[in-house]
């Protein structure tokens, strides 16, 4: 079973930047040594895992309780 795609992509800028983007927009931007660590683990990874890695750096990720949240009252609607 593979996951599917998330939506994300990421660009290097000239200044040493990394723009992680999420459908076009974008969602978060990496500088410094934060950035050089993305890039030198998203080159080792297969396209799936670099997904989960854009969606971990950017705090856009599943945290387990989707379906607790589902049943609560305030999105019983």
């Amino acid at each position: 079973m593979t996951k599917p795609d998330l939506g994300f992509t990421y660009r290097s800028r000239k200044s040493g930047e990394v723009q992680v983007l999420h459908r076009g927009s974008v969602a978060s931007t990496l500088r410094g040594a934060d950035a050089h660590d993305f890039l030198a683990e998203v080159s080792s990874c297969s396209s799936i895992d670099a997904q989960q890695l854009m969606a971990r750096v950017t705090g856009n990720y599943k945290r387990g309780n989707e379906r607790l949240a589902a049943g609560h009252a305030r999105n019983r609607r």
